[in-house]
């Protein structure tokens, strides 16, 4: 069988960094982890190629090749998705999808001409996908009937399929599911509330597998919540932290995490141990009233202000995530946001509308109070609400967008930046010195031209960097890598408002539209009453 393996194109979004990945020369920052994860489970005698559609197009030789087909996809990714699958159809091939959206909306791929669903976790359901195909059946679903897999049998992934110079980043997966309940997130309905974690030795060696294939640059731990299962994470830390000394610290890594890491000074101290430079730290908002109707109570139990100052000094820099339309949410939530990134001296909070995603407790619930506006969301982060809030939605759209372009105004970005650096430790890691490449060298004459002599706010960036440097010039480097993300969000910043705008004079005009349609009825209705008859 030869199988070639797809990844749809992912619309432009605050991740898609385009703006700091053309500094760096890369096409995209993350890899598709779930399709090289997949090949290592299909049979290991079949031939595969990949194609991450965000880097390339498919080539003619390429289509022409395959027997079968294969695409994963997120929501955020349902355009190019459906698009792929009939384009393979249109050429004749077998097609089979899997991933967190066709296993969430399964129909969409059906509509579309997919012949196999594999859908949950693969480890499950792939090998009946593969028994099936050996029977000579023609299309199929596959799901795992509600089982977990035991994500220590999972193999090495298949990093040499992917273009590596193509990526910022690598990704690897150390667990799987979330023990909280926070009602927006999907997390949790597609993977559980039991963290499932690797063996300590299974994740060093996919590790070993990046080092083999020359890999020095930043990974990714992609859980959802990498301190889910606290006491495995921490028998990883310890492993891991000698392998990198061992190694000399070949990678930093960044992951993903809930607020109560701060409560663990423990866990903090160990992650600069193994060089973890950044978390990101599901925040959605600082009322307390809203995190508990979403039932995220974890971050109800202690001051969110200081556990992101006790993060940042032990020398995690934080990128946070926010939400603005929660139920209940008071008018002003744009500016109390605005108020908690400065207080905090944030640098990177990335935030949207809220949307209720398939078949999750938020979804669940505005179903049955018939407040869905549409049952085919595309998880877009520019996208308007899909569901009737509870305060005027163009309250909160303006809301949104004030909030983002004032937190974004390049004054006062530089300046949470400034502020959070000061308070960040220095990795502990006695990383030896490494040239830098042309293109990291190009890459900072760049930032340093555009930031420090074309821009207003040169004098601002010149300040602060001698700043840096005489107050903690350990951190200067990604000081100067962090001050760069401007150039991404400065973009944003329009981009955001003429979106936003655009959608709002669309739903204004449905709403006129259905209004229109409502009334016609009325009178139809009314002209054929006893009433009317009589009248006449």
């Amino acid at each position: 069988m030869r199988v070639l393996l797809l990844y749809p194109l992912f619309p432009k979004t605050f991740w898609s960094f385009e703006k700091i990945l053309e500094l760096v020369d890369r096409k995209v920052l993350l890899p598709p982890l779930g399709l090289i994860t997949a090949a290592a489970i299909f049979p290991q005698e079949w031939e595969y190629k990949l194609v991450d559609h965000n880097v390339r197009e498919v080539t003619e030789a390429e289509w022409e090749w395959a027997d079968l087909v294969v695409l994963s996809a997120m929501i955020v990714q349902k355009q190019d998705f459906c698009d792929q699958i009939r384009e393979a159809k249109r050429r004749g091939k077998k097609v089979a999808v899997g991933g967190p959206y066709p296993t969430s909306i399964p129909e969409d791929a059906l509509e579309a001409g997919a012949d196999y669903l594999i859908l949950d976790e693969g480890e499950i359901t792939i090998p009946r996908f593969v028994a099936a195909v050996q029977r000579g059946e023609a299309q199929g679903i596959f799901r795992s009937d509600g089982d977990k897999p035991d994500v220590t049998s999972t193999p090495v992934p298949r990093y040499e399929l992917l273009e590596l110079d193509a990526y910022d980043s690598m990704s690897v997966q150390f667990s799987r599911g979330c023990p909280f309940q926070c009602e927006f997130c999907d997390i949790i309905v597609l993977y559980g509330r039991k963290p499932r974690t690797k063996t300590p030795e299974q994740l060093l060696a996919e590790l070993d597998r990046l080092y083999e294939l020359g890999w020095r640059r930043a990974v990714f731990m992609v859980d959802d919540n990498f301190i889910g299962n606290k006491r495995n994470v921490k028998l990883l830390l310890k492993e891991l932290k000698q392998w990198m000394a061992d190694h000399e610290y070949p990678f930093t890594f960044n992951t993903e995490a809930s607020v109560d890491l701060a409560q663990d000074a423990e866990l903090m101290e160990l992650m600069m141990q193994c060089n973890f430079n950044a978390v990101f730290l599901g925040i959605e908002t600082p009322d307390a009233d809203s995190l508990e109707l979403t039932k995220k109570f974890q971050n109800t139990r202690g001051s969110l202000v200081e556990a992101v100052q006790a993060i940042n000094r032990a020398g995690l820099r934080i990128m946070a995530g926010f939400i603005i339309g929660f139920d209940g949410e008071k008018s002003g939530a744009g500016d109390r946001i605005i108020n908690f990134v400065e207080e905090t001296a944030i640098p990177t909070a990335v935030f949207g509308l809220l949307q209720a995603l398939p078949n999750t407790a938020l979804w669940h619930r505005l179903e049955k109070e018939g407040r869905l506006y549409d049952t085919k969301t595309d998880g877009n982060q520019f996208a308007l609400m899909n569901f009737a809030p509870t305060r005027p939605i163009e309250e909160i759209a303006h809301e949104y967008v004030h909030a983002f372009c004032t937190l974004y105004d390049p004054a006062r970005f530089l300046s949470r930046v400034y502020r959070h650096f000061l308070h960040l430790q220095p990795s502990p890691c006695p990383v030896p010195f490494r040239f830098p490449s042309l293109t990291d060298l190009r890459a900072l004459a760049i930032v340093v031209w555009r930031q420090g002599f074309k821009r207003s706010t040169r004098w601002q960036f010149w300040r602060q960097f001698f700043g840096i440097l005489k107050h903690n010039p350990g951190v200067w480097d990604h000081y100067v890598t962090v001050c760069a993300h401007a150039e991404h969000f400065l973009e944003y910043r329009q981009i955001v408002r003429d979106q936003i705008e655009a959608q709002l004079a669309e739903f204004h005009a449905e709403q006129a539209r259905r209004a229109d349609l409502a009334g016609t009825k009325a009178e139809t209705e009314l002209a054929g009453s006893p009433a009317a008859m009589i009248a006449s």
